[in-house]
């Protein structure tokens, strides 16, 4: 009779990778908005950005009576001048609590077991587990010792995940997690892998890519059952991440590598929808995909700035309504541009709540003063030809609805 595979128990509050295919941490694109389009699409668990614990620590956490969300939010701490009494809040983190609910994995930028647990226990009974960032490349987090600079410092990243465990995972009853790069050998990679498994985590994702390497160049996976059967010793759930284009090709990928479930980045980025099976039609063109990103980035408010980001990943570049929504200062310029008119009411309540209305331009002013000449023009020809009227009447209305702000 064969032996009941070992696991790792899956805290109350927890969430088990297991046979999930997620959204992966990325930093601009794992705002809200990208999180609940990826759920609507398929997607089993979704990762939101690396914050960094410091960026946490200090900030108040708010429920938003407007979008019903958490925010948590903080004045700008980067300056030495005294606060102006008008100054808004930055919302550093934002969840949603019901439809997010027991599927977020709240990401940390860390380098040190205090400020891990004290920024993880802010957020954390309103997620579903806690990840360790330490696989990141970029200068930004490997300066301050985090990301893939944890790699070179296994004894301080088992510390931290040890810390984190202990006074969060338990206290809170979720789980605590880690994502990874494959070190320069597989020897390495190995020892690094078996030392994490002790810590008491309850999944690990590799990131099949070296430090050094690039997301142009292709994922290495030649480790990765190695790294799976390292974990399923442990009873650690293990997720693959690099190159994964769409949930079937993840499946397919995680039965042949003997790993547990599959992380998708780039594909998500440039299309949410790519969590649909082939089965359910596969991914959906790119404008239905962007007027339903549209809407969810309404409904919870989304920062303008990164809205007009996500905007410039999902529509195709070539696309000439991608040039033009580039060119947009707000919500309501996008709506115009995409013709998404059930949306303008709400896009204009939005701009005028975030502070992002603008006087319409001198190219706008100019059309509706050559509009009201046309008009003009069309009273004048009534008396001489009702049927002339009528055509210029009609051209009159449309340049009206094209060009209102």
């Amino acid at each position: 009779m064969a032996s009941t595979p070992k696991r790792v128990p899956i805290p109350k509050n927890g969430v088990d990778y297991r046979g999930k295919v997620v959204l992966a941490p990325m930093v601009r694109s794992g705002e809200l908005p990208s999180r609940l389009l990826a759920l609507k699409y398929g997607a089993d668990l979704v990762w939101g950005p690396e914050t960094v614990d410091k960026a946490m620590i200090g900030t108040t956490k708010r429920l938003n009576p407007v979008t019903s969300t958490i925010d948590f939010t903080r004045f700008p701490s980067n300056s030495s001048r005294p606060t102006p009494i008008d100054q808004k809040e930055s919302v550093i983190y934002r969840l949603h609590p019901t439809k997010e609910k027991g599927r977020l994995i709240f990401q940390i930028g860390t380098a040190s077991p205090v400020l891990a647990v004290e920024a993880a226990k802010l957020v954390a009974s309103g997620v579903a587990g806690i990840d360790v960032n330490a696989g990141c490349p970029k200068p930004f987090s490997t300066s301050g010792g985090m990301g893939a600079a944890l790699l070179q410092t296994p004894d301080l990243l088992a510390s931290i995940l040890e810390a984190l465990v202990t006074q969060v995972g338990q206290v809170y009853e979720i789980g605590i997690s880690v994502k990874i790069r494959l070190l320069e050998t597989p020897e390495k990679t190995e020892a690094l892998v078996k030392r994490l498994c002790q810590t008491g985590i309850t999944g690990l994702t590799v990131h099949c890519r070296t430090t050094p390497m690039r997301p142009r160049e292709r994922a290495i996976r030649d480790q990765l059952r190695m790294i799976g059967g390292i974990c399923r010793e442990a009873g650690v759930a293990c997720l693959m991440n690099g190159d994964v284009a769409n949930r079937d090709q993840a499946l397919e990928l995680a039965e042949e590598y003997c790993v547990d479930g599959a992380m998708i980045a780039t594909a998500a980025e440039a299309n949410s929808s790519v969590f649909r099976t082939q089965a359910e039609g596969g991914p959906l063109p790119w404008k239905e995909v962007v007027a339903e990103y549209m809407k969810t980035a309404l409904e919870v408010e989304n920062r303008w700035g990164n809205t007009k980001f996500l905007l410039s990943q999902l529509m195709p570049g070539k696309a000439d309504a991608q040039k033009r929504c580039q060119q947009a200062k707000n919500y309501r310029q996008v709506c115009e541009i995409l013709e998404l008119d059930d949306l303008y009411d709400q896009a204009r309540d939005v701009d005028e709540r975030l502070g992002i209305t603008e006087r319409p331009s001198q190219a706008i002013e100019k059309a509706k003063k050559k509009n009201k000449s046309a008009k003009a023009a069309g009273a004048h020809h009534q008396q001489l030809d009702e049927c002339h009227h009528s055509y210029l009447s009609q051209r009159g209305l449309g340049i009206t609805t094209a060009m209102a702000v």
